[in-house]
């Protein structure tokens, strides 16, 4: 049985160029279905928010197909990265709002991959990766929410800045796939999927390095 930290954003809201508050928070698919499966395999699931707020799911994400269980987190704050076995980032447009500038997640993602412990990151949970110490993921292959997908959704022209874009400037070799397609990467222990559908095949890579 391993234990394995899920990091959450604890935003509402994305704020775009123009200073409007768009609704959002985390992404119901991407949450559920690798809690799922990590939960069936019988690994244990922690939740970490900044602050230990209660996160919110985007309301778009919500279908009758998607059961989320009851969540209480912790403050990501008081996480100690030797406690866990794995560490995973759900997307939705919050991680954009709030983990992108956190320097407490920034740490935890650079302990972690230093580690060798497997860090799964989907859709726009790898803006997260943006608060790591300066050239942590430079050289990179990974994947994210495109910019395609983000002008497909009517955002990108709203946008402060795209997600493909920033980790680009990273230094990260963005691997690029099909919009809406599931598409996951790996690069020695970090595991990238690039929008809600590849949080399956996210998880079930997450699944092997773990046995």
């Amino acid at each position: 049985m391993s234990k394995i930290l899920f990091v959450v954003t604890g935003a509402d809201h994305w704020t775009l160029k123009d200073g409007t508050k768009h609704p959002t928070g985390f992404w119901a698919e991407e949450f559920a279905t690798p809690y799922e499966a990590f939960t069936k395999d019988g690994h244990e699931v922690v939740v970490a928010t900044p602050g230990g707020v209660q996160p919110v799911p985007d309301q778009a994400s919500l279908t009758p197909e998607i059961h989320l269980p009851e969540i209480t987190p912790i403050r990501l704050e008081d996480v100690r990265p030797a406690d866990y076995d794995a560490v995973f980032y759900p997307g939705g447009h919050g991680p954009m709002e709030d983990l992108a500038v956190n320097a407490d997640s920034g740490r935890l993602i650079a302990d972690t991959l230093a580690s060798g412990k497997p860090l799964g990151v989907v859709c726009h949970g790898p803006a997260a990766l943006l608060a790591t110490p300066q050239g942590t993921v430079a050289g990179y292959e990974l994947t994210g929410f495109t910019n395609a997908e983000e002008r497909i959704g009517g955002l990108a022209d709203r946008a402060k800045w795209l997600l493909q874009d920033r980790l680009e400037d990273l230094g990260a070799d963005f691997q690029e796939g099909e919009p809406w397609a599931p598409h996951v990467v790996v690069d020695r222990n970090l595991v990238t999927g690039q929008n809600p559908a590849s949080s399956g095949p996210l998880a079930a890579e997450l699944l092997e390095m773990l046995d």
